[in-house]
């Protein structure tokens, strides 16, 4: 039996009046019992949560950042109206802002609540128990009763970025000759011929065509397609650091999968690969419709490991993974300490074989803290972030020394500047 807020108001106001009145122990003691009892008389006519049966329905997956509902059903299989509280108990880290509902369900009728998740982390979020608090005809007591009633969703990385595919579609369908620019450069492949007009290069005159026609005959160029693309995320120590709403890693799959997106739609073959001190995720051979799905589920549970990275490791496996010239995106930190006993001595042998790009996530509040003056700490503050900045800098230009493209921006640019890049590389025929 559960006893309400009301009981003990009632107690309470008719209780400490009688004592004062009566002023017998006896009449006090005899009230108390006829309180109690009517409180068992309450708790009794209550209907029995033991009666209800449930069933779930919905969603079982969503992106981070995104709602889910979750329905749940209440029947009613006993003969006495159930009447109060349920509460449809998540995990904290579902972000459902109502667990209690009110609850009254007639015998042989069905009632349907829902709950909206909110997820604040990746994985699988899963139910609680259902607790059903039924109370009498006076609302003084009644019964509670728990099930458990099972119920999983799978919250996947999020893809904030998305909002930027349309554009970049629009450019890379200029670059892959579906409008009216054609673009020419080192690398790329012959498209068609037509006939030449002012302003074409004449180094792309097709003099053979030339002789068999009446008119002068340029080729015209497109994009290599079928390319090899692989992104690796480093999800050692340094992708554990927050920036932003999130980690450095979270930020780092929403631009491997705008990446991805976009270099599917231009025909190349993407490849993704989680490591740190061994791989993580690894998705291969994926065509262009399953390639975020796929990444999707297999980056869901990755998590950053406290751990440095594996850097041989890490260039051996991406060794094995592509034998031919590829583009090599690595998603790490550039941070100087990390990048100096890890990655930084092979990123001249790798960038021999493969075009490599290192995109890192900046954290925008060095720049904030650089230029705060207010106090002495203040100031002090400020000098250690121009001094973390300067380093940043300087291993910039010892990465591009070694022949790796550099993408470094803030969390909610990287994924964009990293796309841009792609069709820069692209245009520029060097994939």
């Amino acid at each position: 039996m559960v006893v309400t807020g009301r009981a003990a108001l009632l107690a309470l106001l008719l209780t400490v009046p009688v004592a004062l009145v009566a002023r017998s122990t006896a009449v006090v003691l005899a009230f108390d019992a006829v309180l109690l009892l009517l409180l068992a008389l309450d708790a009794w006519l209550a209907g029995s949560p033991r009666d209800l049966s449930y069933a779930r329905d919905g969603a079982s997956s969503t992106r981070l950042g995104e709602e889910a509902a979750v329905g749940l059903t209440v029947r009613n299989d006993g003969r006495r109206r159930v009447r109060g509280v349920l509460r449809d108990a998540w995990a904290p880290t579902a972000g459902v802002s109502i667990t209690r509902h009110a609850l009254d369900v007639t015998p042989g009728r069905v009632v349907r609540v829902s709950s909206v998740l909110r997820p604040t982390r990746r994985g699988e979020r899963r139910c609680d128990l259902v607790t059903v608090r039924s109370l009498g005809p006076l609302g003084l007591a009644g019964r509670q009763s728990s099930t458990p009633v099972p119920w999983a969703v799978r919250v996947l990385p999020g893809f904030p970025s998305r909002k930027h595919l349309p554009s970049r579609l629009a450019r890379l369908r200029e670059l892959d000759g579906r409008t009216a620019l054609m673009v020419r450069g080192q690398g790329t492949e012959f498209d068609s011929l037509r006939e030449y007009v002012i302003g074409d290069d004449v180094r792309s005159i097709d003099w053979r065509a030339t002789a068999r026609a009446s008119d002068v005959m340029v080729r015209t160029w497109r994009p290599e397609r079928d390319r090899r693309v692989l992104l690796v995320i480093d999800t050692a120590r340094t992708s554990a650091a927050r920036v932003g709403d999130g980690t450095r890693l979270d930020a780092s799959m929403d631009a491997a999968f705008l990446l991805g997106a976009l270099a599917t739609k231009a025909g190349d073959r993407v490849d993704v690969l989680a490591f740190d001190r061994g791989v993580r995720a690894d998705v291969r051979g994926a065509g262009a419709t399953e390639l975020l799905p796929q990444m999707s589920h297999a980056l869901t549970d990755v998590e950053p490991a406290l751990v440095e990275v594996d850097a041989y490791g890490m260039v051996a496996a991406i060794n094995a993974r592509v034998r031919q010239h590829a583009l090599v995106v690595l998603l790490t930190a550039l941070e100087p300490s990390a990048l100096q006993e890890g990655l930084l001595p092979y990123l001249p042998g790798l960038a021999t074989r493969h075009t490599v790009v290192l995109a890192s996530v900046r954290d925008d509040r060095l720049a904030e803290l650089a230029a705060s003056r207010g106090d002495a700490p203040a100031v002090y503050d400020a000098a250690s972030a121009e001094q973390a900045v300067a380093a940043r800098e300087r291993m910039t230009q010892t990465v591009m020394r070694a022949g790796v493209e550099v993408v470094d921006a803030g969390p909610d640019d990287l994924a964009p500047r990293l796309a841009d890049r792609y069709l820069a590389l692209k245009a520029a025929g060097r994939l």
